[in-house]
């Protein structure tokens, strides 16, 4: 299902996550349509990002016998961190599947003659009470320039949570974008479903899909 094209990054490639992607990118797509293929690969993308989740065995007794099983240990604590507003549609997926998971809102923009981030909101819940226990998703469907996803990962690496528990999960991802954070941060993990070709003088993914935050919000 994934295919690594360097170390901790994960390109995912499966048939039915390309047959939404080509959904996606399709300009005349309607915003009902696009959000619900956006949901489909959201999906495929929280499971791979999820799989190193700690896990403890239990005991649970079934209709027929007493079974041994692996669940989300109680000693960890997970953080989802979507960046707005994109981000917003992955987290309502990652909040189906993780719903003892914490949410963090990371409010950025980008200015577009310099293409960094400004940030206009971070919604913590305050510090973390086991860094080396704590596990954090940082959700934002469009890696392009890397700009945003630094300040994100770095919002957390400075409150002492290790890279190797951070997980940056995209729907495209540019080569600058990945280059970025790859070199910033070497052992961060990285998931998406797609590899596009380059950016634009504008900072846009190429081919990519246009503004993911217009089309899933229909702000066009």
């Amino acid at each position: 299902m994934q295919n690594c094209i360097q170390k901790n990054v994960t390109v995912l490639n499966h048939p039915l996550i390309k047959h939404n992607l080509a959904t996606l990118r399709d300009k005349n797509t309607t915003t009902e349509v696009f959000n619900l293929a956006l949901k489909r690969i959201t999906y495929a993308l929280l499971f791979e990002a999820t799989k190193n989740l700690k896990t403890k065995t239990i005991e649970v007794e079934t209709p027929v016998a007493l079974a041994e099983n692996e669940v989300i240990s109680d000693e960890i604590e997970v953080y989802i961190a979507p960046i707005l507003r994109a981000g917003l549609v992955f987290s309502d997926i990652a909040q189906s599947i993780l719903p003892f998971a914490h949410v963090c809102h990371l409010g950025m923009y980008r200015n577009e003659d310099t293409l960094e981030p400004i940030w206009y909101y971070n919604k913590m819940k305050g510090k973390f009470k086991n860094p080396e226990n704590t596990y954090i998703f940082i959700l934002d469907p469009m890696l392009a320039t890397g700009n945003s996803g630094y300040d994100a990962v770095h919002n957390f690496v400075k409150q002492g949570i290790d890279t190797e528990n951070i997980v940056f999960m995209s729907l495209i991802a540019a080569p600058e974008g990945l280059k970025r954070l790859s070199e910033s941060y070497p052992s961060l993990k990285i998931v998406t479903a797609q590899l596009d070709k380059e950016l634009n003088a504008k900072g846009y993914i190429v081919p990519g899909l246009g503004d993911a935050g217009d089309r899933i919000f229909n702000t066009l």
